[in-house]
């Protein structure tokens, strides 16, 4: 017994003494086994990347310290990307020794970075550029819930909660232009930092201001952006990369990772902004100003799918919304990957004025200072599968319940009930502006309008105008559906209360902001009957396009035919109605020498069968019917022959 107790005893001797050997071995050879795996690291990156990487002295102190010294990266044949004087760092051991970062405390100095590119030439383009991967290693990347904890783990290992950073210098150039960042010191200590930074841009000055709390234990990061003396923050290099304005007074951000599933790597927060302004020219014409904008988020991240929980709320000014986004990938065949995007907005009975009064000025022109009472609701659904773009589903239903309006803001949304001044515009230019009413000599009510011609260019454009209240989501569902599989914008399932309201009261730039104004006056205007819709149609036929300067159903009438509205035939009418989704192009209809294009007959017989239907000629008046007609107005000079026989083009979704 003695002898085994013996042998156990010189064994666990032995080996203890072996283990100290090693350790003290390890201990000792540490640089030498740091300066080997550091050298294969920057050998593998210098032939990957074509890069040349340098430093004068790379150390291990203790157990857990790193110091780098004079530490370099020059892409081969281009301008240097990065030196660093020194750094030192202290890395929690415990976590080292399973492989994760954990920084417990760092001293930078000297930290210069420059982006140059000069032509078409960059020191940074390797950055875009992957080597090799294997097929798993690209499956991996493709599971967004093992990139983003990826992404989380070395987010939090880094930031450091104690340290010391001097001397930043980060320059971006191009050709002759520049934005350059210096940070003079950035303190971080016991989890809280601040620090001054200094933005130049081109000749352009600023001065800002970062402090917050980074807390990695906890996964907690938050920071404040502002500027010193209630100045604004301009924001560096989108004017000149994306040709926007963009400042604000400050920003909050917060960020934090929750642990309360498995299945799912959760993320919430909030991100909170002041006095924001914004100009581009897709967007509005004018500035977009916004007192106070913030989302309180919380997004999920599953292997194929990004999240953003409808618990997140949404706030411009004082109205508050819950959004939701789902948008899930999936693979369909071994080559072919799709997307699925969820977008949906709730929103339950709330005061009418939290909307009108929450409206960024600037976006809304026509309603600043429009004053409201009563109360709405409103529901959004956008629901869209890649590969089955047919059943794509939109529904947008805005509802009111008590709703007036007290007082109008800019614009008086009632001026089409009587006479009002309309100019029309060509390529963002006007061109003509004529009262809509009796001191308009061309002016014609709409019962001095042939029914026919009425009844056309009503199935034409908008065949449901009397029924609906301003909007067909099924026409723009169609619509949409049509641009994506086209690729482009080819319909618009405009309404002719659509159209009205862009032409009367809305500017002619092409921007978010306009379509966005457009569809909220639209309702205005029909929820609240600020106009009767006999009124909106004769507007409409008046202020019509119909070719070179030709507005409206008088001078159309006119020009073609040398006649009144209420003389036109059938074929007139239809010929009419052909051209009015394109009257800059009503030559179009015509061949060279002014033959007809035999294409129109379609178009004939489709309005043909609904002013059938609609009673407003007999089947034999219908069979009758030919894409026949004569000119006998001023628009026959534009072509060789003096009488002419033309007919329609397919109809043109709006």
């Amino acid at each position: 017994m003695k002898t085994v107790k013996h042998k156990i005893l010189l064994g666990t001797l032995y080996g203890t003494v072996c283990l100290f050997i090693i350790l003290t071995t390890l201990f000792i050879s540490r640089n030498a086994i740091l300066h080997y795996f550091a050298d294969r690291r920057i050998s593998s990156l210098e032939k990957d990347y074509g890069l040349n990487i340098h430093y004068s002295s790379l150390n291990l102190s203790g157990l857990n310290t790193i110091s780098l010294n004079d530490f370099t990266v020059v892409p081969l044949q281009r301008d240097t990307l990065l030196t660093l004087e020194s750094l030192n760092v202290r890395l929690g051991l415990w976590n080292l020794l399973q492989g994760k970062p954990d920084v417990r405390d760092v001293h930078l100095d000297g930290l210069d970075v420059r982006f140059i590119k000069k032509d078409s030439i960059a020191n940074y383009d390797f950055l875009f550029r992957s080597p090799q991967k294997k097929e798993n290693q690209d499956e991996d990347k493709l599971d967004y819930k093992k990139r983003s904890q990826a992404l989380l783990d070395l987010l939090f290992g880094l930031l450091p909660r104690n340290g010391e950073l001097t001397r930043l210098h980060i320059l971006e150039q191009k050709d002759d232009k520049f934005v350059a960042l210096s940070i003079p010191q950035f303190r971080i200590s016991s989890n809280h930092f601040e620090a001054t930074v200094s933005i130049k841009e081109d000749s352009v000055s600023q001065t800002w201001r970062t402090e917050g709390e980074i807390n990695p234990p906890e996964r907690r990061l938050n920071a404040k952006l502002y500027t010193l003396h209630h100045g604004e923050i301009t924001l560096p290099y989108v004017t000149r990369r994306f040709g926007a304005d963009v400042k604000f007074s400050s920003l909050n951000f917060s960020l934090m990772q929750e642990n309360d599933r498995h299945d799912a790597v959760c993320i919430s927060g909030a991100a909170e902004i002041y006095g924001l302004s914004i100009y581009h020219k897709r967007l509005s014409p004018e500035v977009i100003n916004l007192k106070r904008g913030q989302l309180d988020y919380r997004v999920n991240i599953f292997p194929h799918t990004l999240e953003l929980d409808s618990v997140s709320v949404a706030r411009f000014n004082t109205l508050a919304f819950h959004p939701y986004i789902h948008a899930e990938r999936f693979q369909k065949s071994i080559h072919e990957r799709y997307w699925h995007f969820i977008v949906s907005v709730h929103k339950p009975w709330f005061p009418a004025q939290e909307l009108f009064g929450s409206l960024p000025a600037g976006l809304f022109e026509n309603l600043q200072g429009m004053r409201t009472t009563g109360q709405l609701a409103y529901n959004f659904l956008f629901d869209f599968d890649f590969s089955q773009l047919d059943k794509l589903r939109l529904e947008s239903e805005l509802k009111s319940k008590n709703f007036r309006i007290v007082s109008y803001g800019k614009t008086n949304l009632t001026k089409m009930s009587g006479e009002f001044l309309y100019t029309a515009y060509e390529d963002g230019r006007p061109v003509r502006t004529f009262p809509i009413g009796p001191s308009w000599d061309h002016y014609t009510p709409l019962d001095s309008i042939s029914p026919l011609l009425r009844m056309s260019v009503m199935q034409s454009e908008d065949g449901a105008f009397f029924y609906h209240h301003g909007f067909l989501p099924d026409a723009l569902r169609e619509a949409l559906i049509y641009d994506l599989k086209v690729r482009r914008f080819a319909r618009g399932g405009s309404t002719i209360s659509m159209q009205l309201v862009k032409n009367v009261f809305l500017n002619r730039n092409k921007n978010i902001a306009r379509k966005l104004e457009e569809a909220l006056i639209v309702w205005l205007i029909e929820n609240g009957r600020l106009t009767s819709k006999e009124r909106m149609y004769e507007v409409y036929l008046n202020i019509a396009e119909w070719g070179p300067l030709i507005y409206g159903a008088r001078e159309a009438a006119e020009f073609y035919f040398n006649k009144r509205p209420s003389q036109l035939t059938a074929e007139e009418s239809i010929f009419l109605a052909s051209i009015v989704p394109k009257p800059k192009h009503f030559r179009s209809s015509f061949t060279a020498t002014g033959q007809l294009k035999e294409n129109q007959a379609g178009y004939y017989r489709l309005i043909t069968r609904r002013l059938v239907k609609k009673g407003l000629l007999t089947e034999e008046e219908g069979e009758a019917i030919l894409p026949v007609i004569e000119l006998n107005g001023p628009a026959k000079k534009f072509f060789v022959t003096d009488s002419i026989a033309i007919s329609s083009e397919e109809p043109v979704d709006n």
